[in-house]
């Protein structure tokens, strides 16, 4: 008889996390000799490893308030289908991978009408960063039997919270074993030796198309008009950003080539990767990439925040709060200038010592992260939780 596991996320970077977990999750079944079948709110990548997708949330996220309003309808009607389907068809174990807000109705209905069934959380939300929420921490402890913590602190905060808590590590640990060297990603693009190559990675969500990829590309133009010889490669993290990546391209006369389906490929063969902030701020210091990050949000968001639910943050970017120190540096809101980008990026191409720098604070960041096989470790807890 088939184990039968629902797994919830959303975005881009949860679908790639989903399908990680999956192929990890039949590997150890295999061993371990148990029969999956796998259910999921989730994206492609997690269908292509084996997921039967009850509704598709890779193009649905938004960070922010005002940002969030045009997701709400869709989002609620995903989990409403799902919801359904859970109840005529209760699944075995249920994992909620990041995508707080969608997954916390998720783990209440679970409580609430599949009370039999164990949830386990892996990547949850950081609110060992930003606790301005009080509530949520206790929400997360409530709706979950199983945490599986890919930081350090996040396992010491919920563990002091009263979670159960096992430290798994961090998955993107795990992609250093497929990820390519310089010279093989420069040959593969056909990128030439000597060339001066800059990653731009403005966005896996379709508001940081408007709020980000103009600055990113202002940027870009001014350190185009300094280094004459640089060339940008900009992964394509959905297809349907390619028109108005094309189109910033043109607006802006950039030398620049987007890379579809390649993006370690394109981090890799690259000098300088100019990032909105999120999960390939990791995978680009994994990879040794000196890197600049930004990120903003609408203007009304940003006021909401500070002055009325006083959100205050030590650091955004994944590879700072791994040793909550600033080893990359990160430019947010109004300090996401075009000049504050070019300033950075430039010192870190063109001053040998301040690349070293951030180089090897990448390798005390790494010693922090976990051994490899983070995703079967995650996948064996999660098999454990079906036993018990």
């Amino acid at each position: 008889m088939k184990a039968r596991i629902f797994i919830s996320t959303g975005e881009v970077s949860g679908d790639m996390q989903g399908a990680r977990l999956i192929e990890a999750l039949y590997r150890q079944a295999a061993q371990l000799g148990l029969e999956l079948e796998i259910l999921a709110l989730g994206g492609d990548r997690m269908a292509a490893t084996g997921a039967t997708l009850l509704g598709n949330t890779a193009a649905i996220g938004s960070i922010g308030i005002i940002e969030a309003i045009p997701f709400i309808v869709p989002t609620l009607w995903l989990q409403k289908q799902a919801q359904q389907y859970l109840q005529q068809y209760p699944p075995d174990l249920i994992v909620l991978i990041d995508y707080f807000s969608p997954n916390s109705r998720i783990g209440r209905y679970a409580r609430q009408y599949l009370p039999g069934v164990p949830v386990a959380y892996y990547i949850a939300p950081q609110e060992w960063v930003w606790s301005f929420r009080g509530g949520d921490t206790q929400q997360v402890v409530n709706i979950t039997d199983r945490l599986l913590a890919i930081f350090p602190e996040e396992a010491r905060y919920y563990q002091k919270q009263g979670a159960n808590v096992s430290y798994v590590g961090h998955p993107l640990v795990d992609q250093l074993s497929t990820a390519p060297s310089r010279d093989a990603a420069r040959q593969q693009l056909g990128i030439p030796p000597d060339q001066v190559a800059i990653a731009l990675l403005p966005a896996s969500r379709r508001q940081e198309i408007k709020q980000l990829l103009p600055i990113i590309c202002a940027a870009a133009r001014q350190i185009q008009a300094k280094l004459p010889q640089a060339h940008f490669w900009i992964p394509l993290s959905l297809e349907c950003f390619r028109t108005p990546i094309e189109a910033a391209i043109q607006q802006y006369g950039l030398q620049a080539t987007i890379v579809p389906g390649q993006s370690q490929q394109a981090i890799a063969a690259a000098d300088l990767a100019i990032t909105k902030s999120g999960t390939a701020n990791l995978e680009i210091a994994l990879m040794g990439i000196p890197q600049v990050v930004l990120y903003r949000v609408n203007p009304i968001t940003a006021w909401v925040a500070r002055n009325v639910l006083r959100f205050s943050i030590p650091f955004m970017s994944p590879p700072n709060l791994v040793l909550m120190q600033p080893i990359v540096p990160e430019f947010l809101q109004e300090q996401a200038t075009p000049d504050n980008i070019t300033q950075t990026a430039l010192d870190l191409l063109l001053n040998p010592q301040r690349r070293q720098q951030m180089l090897d604070d990448y390798a005390r960041m790494r010693q922090a992260m976990g051994e490899p096989g983070v995703c079967d470790r995650a996948a064996l807890e999660i098999l454990g939780m079906l036993q018990n």
